[in-house]
């Protein structure tokens, strides 16, 4: 059952991940929030960097009114340490979480395989409150992904 599409209405598989300050961050822990995963393949590489440089000065659009009550988290399957520079460098006001085993990845269907990438799909999973999946999607990996698109999105699901 690794790696295969979620559907919306199941349940989010829980995780625990470290974000770019090893911290861990627990889905369990974030039960009332709807939470945005934006998947992506690579820390720096030409399409994920466009996405995270358009989507931190937007996060309070892609928020929407539901504004605190959505949490937004980038996550690859690099290392904190990739992480860390990598938001340091271009400004990312969200979390990025680390996935190195790719169990998190797998579990959500996520995980483009071993060759020729080696990372994770692009792709948005959006779980509501409940903790239960409320979008999923996965897009082009070259591709980057509309900030209307997200506010959208989120908008659905937190309301």
């Amino acid at each position: 059952m690794d790696n295969q599409p979620l559907k919306v209405g199941q349940p989010a598989p829980d995780f625990e991940l470290m974000d770019e300050n090893k911290n861990k961050v627990k889905l369990s822990d974030l039960r009332g929030k709807t939470v945005m995963l934006l998947f992506y393949p690579m820390d720096f590489s030409p399409t994920c960097t466009t996405e995270h440089c358009t989507f931190g000065p937007e996060l309070p659009h892609i928020q929407g009114k539901a504004g605190s009550n959505v949490v937004v988290f980038g996550v690859s399957t690099d290392s904190p340490f990739s992480h860390a520079a990598f938001k340091k460098q271009y400004n990312i006001p969200y979390s990025l979480l680390a996935d190195p085993t790719r169990k998190m990845v797998k579990a959500y269907g996520m995980w483009a395989g071993e060759e020729p990438y080696n990372c994770s799909k692009r792709g948005t999973v959006i779980i509501d409150r409940n903790g239960k999946i409320a979008h999923y999607e996965e897009v082009p990996m070259r591709e980057a992904r509309k900030v209307e698109q997200l506010e959208k999105l989120v908008a659905r699901a937190s309301a």
